[in-house]
């Protein structure tokens, strides 16, 4: 029995709930896994596992020895980087989640560069809003916009987004512009609802260094990025979202930016990461390429400053 090999089939069950979930995360077949946990058990002398017709969970034996496991795979892969040509060629599926504008705008057009760098390493990315339980569904880095809100995840912040205020042709023709903030006692809002913690979005603005929340009347509130930019395209109020999303619809006239001379607060957005990830190569080679991506000009994520001339 390959003890190692053991390890990381009964982390990936636990962290999954499941042997079948587990072995297709694994690609190795199913009987394969069920034979290597049965060898580790009779190896250990100690049920690891409690299985029912519905779920597998760990016994408290289990429990101890998933956290010991967990080490002991973070050290064995960084000794292996650290004493071998994997430190400068790191390999293997790197699984990634992110919001689907920041994917689909700003990392995957740039993403050539990172695999022409790291050419052995394969990435698996999820484009979506919604929280991902990083353990559970085997996921090695997320990054998310807005405050960190597990605790329990590593941070690492990548940038700082300029946000700008929004809203349609057709509704400023219908509602007019504003021209200050009392103008927005007349106006309307899409409400943003996090799908992550349910919090509700409305208006905010830099007020002498002071964020002043301005929460107007709705008709339509959503949950995705693509479906608050839809509903303020199609006329339902006003929006504030991070510039390099809007960068499109500006340019092509769907979108107009109003209220340019009062700000909105910036957005972080912070790379993601279980603590036993943190020595992983792979995920340190990826964080530290988006800090290198957010750090350039032309990504968007930055408002560069208007010509005088």
């Amino acid at each position: 029995m390959d003890r190692f090999n053991a390890m990381r089939v009964f982390t990936r069950i636990v962290e999954l709930g499941g042997f079948a979930k587990a072995a297709d995360s694994l690609q190795l077949p199913r009987a394969s896994v069920t034979i290597l946990i049965k060898q580790l058990e009779a190896h250990l002398g100690v049920q690891l596992l409690q299985r029912t017709t519905r779920q597998v969970s760990p016994t408290p034996d289990g429990t101890a020895y998933y956290q010991r496991c967990v080490q002991l795979l973070s050290d064995l892969e960084e000794t292996e980087a650290v004493f071998s040509t994997r430190r400068q060629n790191p390999r293997g599926t790197l699984s990634v989640d992110m919001p689907s504008g920041i994917g689909r705008l700003i990392v995957i057009p740039a993403l050539p560069a990172f695999t022409a760098r790291y050419p052995q390493i394969e990435l698996d990315i999820g484009l979506n809003d919604r929280p991902v339980d990083l353990i559970r569904e085997g996921v090695d880095c997320v990054l998310r916009g807005g405050l960190a809100l597990d605790e329990s995840l590593v941070a690492r912040p990548l940038a700082l987004m300029d946000q700008l205020t929004l809203a349609s042709p057709a509704y400023l023709e219908r509602m007019g512009m504003p021209v200050d903030l009392d103008d927005l006692a007349r106006h309307h809002m899409v409400e943003y609802v996090s799908s992550a913690s349910g919090k509700r979005f409305g208006l905010e603005f830099l007020i002498d260094g002071q964020v002043r929340p301005f929460d107007l009347p709705k008709r339509v509130a959503v949950n995705s990025s693509d479906g608050y930019f839809a509903a303020c395209e199609a006329g339902y109020g006003l929006i504030q979202a991070p510039h390099y999303h809007a960068m499109r619809q500006l340019t092509e006239g769907c979108l107009v930016e109003v209220l340019p001379h009062w700000p909105v607060p910036k957005m972080a957005l912070t790379a993601l990461y279980p603590p036993h990830r943190q020595l992983s190569l792979r995920v340190r080679v990826f964080v530290d390429w988006l800090v290198e991506l957010c750090a350039t000009s032309g990504t968007g994520l930055q408002r560069q400053p208007l010509g005088l001339g």
